[in-house]
């Protein structure tokens, strides 16, 4: 990248000391101005190099794996929020899928919450989970 940029700007003064030798007394003022934005355009791309070839691009890995995660964890997030407005546009398919909840959540209760053997049993898995993953 640096190199281009550098290419770029030593093609830019090239084209702009040949201008400079070719322009003639009897120029018009746009022109002129077209002169002035080669001639300012080389200077910001010169001091664009510079800064770059200062910039230590081993500190910058962490940077860019951070910034890569958290635009990927946006799109991800736009994505979602995209399929789910989608969803909610369908007329029907928010009530079916609030039914399809409901029916899951009874159905867990009706299997683990309704005695007192099954709810014991459930408080032990939990334990035993709480043990295994949180030590």
């Amino acid at each position: 990248m640096r190199v281009f940029l550098l290419q770029a700007c030593l093609a830019m003064s090239d084209a702009t000391s040949e201008t400079s030798e070719v322009k003639s007394p009897e120029t018009s003022p746009s022109s002129d101005a077209g002169f002035d934005f080669q001639q300012r355009y080389g200077e910001v791309i010169g001091k664009v190099n510079q800064t770059l070839s200062q910039v230590d691009w081993s500190q910058l890995g962490k940077a860019g794996k951070v910034a890569g995660i958290l635009l990927t964890v946006i799109i991800a997030q736009l994505l979602i929020k995209g399929v789910l407005d989608t969803i909610n546009l369908l007329p029907i398919v928010p009530g079916l899928l609030e039914l399809l909840g409901l029916i899951v959540v009874g159905s867990w209760g009706w299997k683990n919450l309704t005695t007192s053997e099954k709810r014991s049993e459930l408080m032990a898995k939990v334990d035993h989970l709480k043990k295994e993953y949180l030590g």
